[in-house]
């Protein structure tokens, strides 16, 4: 059982310092990549560039440390559950990954670009507004299509082993469908991802993983529900 609670609590951590560095770097270089024309013309942004990387960087780890630390508990309930549990958010982390490094390549970019020719300074400012766009689209793929099957996959599991108290499941079964069916609309062009609709369909989520880390990291698994669960085979 003291396991269970360590894990418990390294696991609600983790969910807040991913929650954490994703607002953090979102707020940092937010307003820097809104700027096409300056993203790489901007020499003096590219600190705050790459702090923005280096919090995707602790974005990335945290979400593969939730998934290994949650892989055994959610196999004693469900192989299959944990395996597509821990397959989506190593996607996630891997989309995010893609995304650091279209921003550090447009760090290099703007690196460059002052001591660039005028033909190779048009070139830089295309290539920067390419790879600007490709970070776009794997903030959307990541922290959206990808989080969706897996915050479903968990909150299923936390509903029928009821670890944890049933409204944090609910609230996971109603946030992981609700963001992956806003970024489809986002796809097909109906709103922006960053927009009132799309902070909207996030706010499930987000109090989801905020009210499960908060009760991890208090109170821990529900001892009574984790030893209903089948001991995994060695």
């Amino acid at each position: 059982m003291s396991t269970h609670r360590g894990t418990a609590v390294a696991t609600g951590v983790l969910f807040i310092l991913a929650a954490v560095a994703s607002i953090a770097g979102l707020l940092l270089y937010g307003p820097v990549l809104g700027d096409r024309e300056y993203v790489v013309g901007g020499h003096a942004h590219t600190a705050e560039m790459a702090s923005g990387a280096l919090l995707e960087v602790v974005l990335a780890f945290s979400v593969i440390g939730i998934s290994v630390l949650m892989f055994p508990v959610v196999r004693r309930f469900a192989e299959s559950v944990a395996l597509g549990y821990v397959c989506f958010r190593l996607l996630e982390a891997a989309v995010i990954v893609f995304g650091i490094i279209s921003l550090l390549s447009v760090v290099t970019l703007g690196r460059d670009h002052a001591s660039a020719t005028a033909p190779e300074a048009a070139a830089y400012l295309t290539a920067g507004r390419a790879l600007v766009a490709e970070h776009d689209w794997t903030f959307l793929f990541g922290p959206n299509i990808a989080l969706g099957p897996s915050t479903t996959l968990m909150a299923y599991f936390l509903h029928r082993s009821r670890v944890v108290p049933r409204f944090i499941a609910v609230l996971g079964l109603v946030g992981g469908p609700l963001i992956l069916g806003s970024a489809v609309l986002v796809l097909f062009g109906a709103y922006q991802q960053i927009s009132t609709w799309g902070s909207l369909a996030a706010l499930p989520v987000f109090a989801y993983e905020m009210s499960l880390a908060v009760w991890l990291i208090v109170k821990g698994f529900d001892r009574t529900a984790m030893a209903r669960l089948v001991p995994a085979v060695p």
